[in-house]
């Protein structure tokens, strides 16, 4: 009933909320993309998208096909990877940045190791700067990660704001430097944030800095300080600072998959990996239970 072209268009354009940019992640024209979803629109009779010259944003029936539109695919690669005897080998040395441990990707890895027993899977979590740099050495083969902004590299997963986020009860003083929860060098959003502040001419202090994601985390809720963090990942317990606390915009971060230096023992694997992620990127932006 619902042809998998027109789905993974429909993820596509879900994961992006742009019918520009999964059209470049698909290699296909705009148009192309429109007639996709319009064709499984009309196949659904549901809208699935309201958009207008400005934004693209998900229907609740849109919501709901995200959840069958990736399984079907799961299963409809399934099988055709068992019909064909086709099997995916060799040891894959993936990173994913801190940012994503408190999401649902162990549960992408899960299916993927399901589907693909005969790949190694090496995880490696860190900061996302240091990943790029270990990608760049050849230390590893795919990465999940943000972008730096100067980086036009990686295939887009999805673009998100960056907004100040802290404790509820935290209240900030304008004329003392803001306190700032932060990753160590070389983390983009820490960048981001001394960026945007010394453009204001903002004065700033550093009252926390951790490698950890649960180590900032603690910090923020303890009322240390606020730090930059992506609006539809914000840690439970921590809230998106009003307007009104007078700190400058941060901007939006772009998340991406990045591929290394192709070896022919990992590039299998790593386009089959990017696939899953790709299939099933809306998972990314919620919280594991």
């Amino acid at each position: 009933m619902y042809d998998p072209t027109q789905l993974r268009t429909f993820l596509a354009v879900a994961q992006t909320l742009s019918f520009t940019q999964a059209a470049r992640r698909l290699g296909l024209r705009q148009s192309t993309v429109s007639q996709h979803v319009r064709r499984l629109e009309d196949t659904t009779g549901r809208q699935l998208f309201t958009r207008d010259t400005h934004a693209v944003e998900l229907t609740e029936d849109g919501e709901a096909m995200l959840g069958f539109a990736r399984r079907i695919l799961q299963v409809h690669e399934q099988a055709t990877a068992f019909f064909t005897g086709t099997r995916v080998r060799g040891r894959l040395r993936f990173g994913a940045s801190e940012d994503f441990v408190l999401t649902r990707l162990p549960e992408i890895l899960e299916a993927f190791r399901y589907d693909h027993p005969e790949v190694d899977l090496e995880l490696t979590v860190e900061l996302s700067g240091t990943l790029h740099e270990r990608l760049a050495a050849g230390k590893l083969d795919l990465v999940l990660a943000k972008r730096r902004p100067e980086d036009p590299r990686g295939e887009l997963v999805w673009r998100d704001d960056l907004v100040w986020i802290g404790a509820e009860r935290l209240r900030l003083d304008a004329d003392r430097p803001v306190p700032l929860i932060v990753y160590p060098p070389p983390g983009i959003t820490r960048a981001r944030a001394l960026e945007v502040l010394e453009r204001e001419g903002r004065a700033w202090r550093i009252a926390c800095t951790s490698g950890s994601l649960n180590g900032l985390i603690a910090a923020a809720r303890a009322g240390l300080g606020v730090m930059a963090h992506s609006r539809r990942l914000i840690p439970p317990g921590l809230f998106r600072l009003p307007d009104r606390a007078g700190l400058p915009d941060l901007g939006r971060i772009d998340f991406v998959l990045v591929h290394g230096r192709r070896r022919s023992t990992a590039e299998e694997a790593a386009n089959a990996l990017a696939a899953a992620i790709l299939a099933g990127g809306e998972r990314l932006r919620r919280r594991g239970g």
